[in-house]
């Protein structure tokens, strides 16, 4: 049976997360931790182009090297995008689990603890979109339908309404009448 599991946003910011794996998942992973402003460390013999332009910027630490149990010293979240490898996924979970940190391994829902959903990213919103594993690639067609909706215009009006909470958080000391006024926008 297909686990729902329990919808939550998790805050990496100025974490020590780390990605296993060079390849483009491996990419798209380093990217959404780096866009939530995580610490990435990433191990990986061989990189894809993305991760080597991100790590001359010096926006995350690389390793070429294989994975060893002491990189997950001091972690938050482990990403496994190394798919290919069954029994480094096994490893990587086990040791992970044991130290009861929180861990993905691609494509690979019996080795995670947290799964990664499609994610459509507009401004300040976030969707998360899942179907519990059942059709990734219905996930990500829905996420790629819902991008074409928020579109500027949108991240816009939410920047809008982000500014406007900050002022009325100073500005109105009721919380209902604050509530209200918000509603109302």
């Amino acid at each position: 049976m297909l686990n729902p599991c329990f919808q939550v946003n998790l805050d990496v910011a100025g974490r020590d997360c780390l990605v296993i794996g060079g390849n483009a998942e491996a990419a798209d992973k380093t990217r959404r931790l780096l866009d939530a402003r995580a610490r990435v460390r990433l191990v990986s013999p061989t990189i894809t182009d993305p991760l080597r332009s991100w790590r001359d910027a010096g926006r995350l630490h690389h390793e070429e090297r294989t994975f060893a149990a002491a990189d997950l010293d001091g972690v938050f979240l482990v990403v496994n995008a190394v798919a290919s490898d069954l029994r480094l996924t096994a490893e990587v979970f086990s040791l992970a689990s044991a130290r009861g940190l929180l861990i993905n391994s691609f494509d690979n829902p019996e080795h995670s603890n947290f799964g990664m959903v499609a994610l459509v990213a507009a401004g300040h919103l976030r969707l998360a979109i899942s179907t519990s594993n059942a059709s990734p690639s219905l996930a990500g067609r829905l996420r790629r339908d819902l991008e074409s909706i928020f579109d500027e215009e949108f991240v816009e009006y939410v920047g809008l309404l982000a500014r406007v909470r900050e002022r009325l958080r100073d500005e109105e000391p009721d919380r209902e009448r604050r509530w209200q006024m918000l509603r109302s926008l």
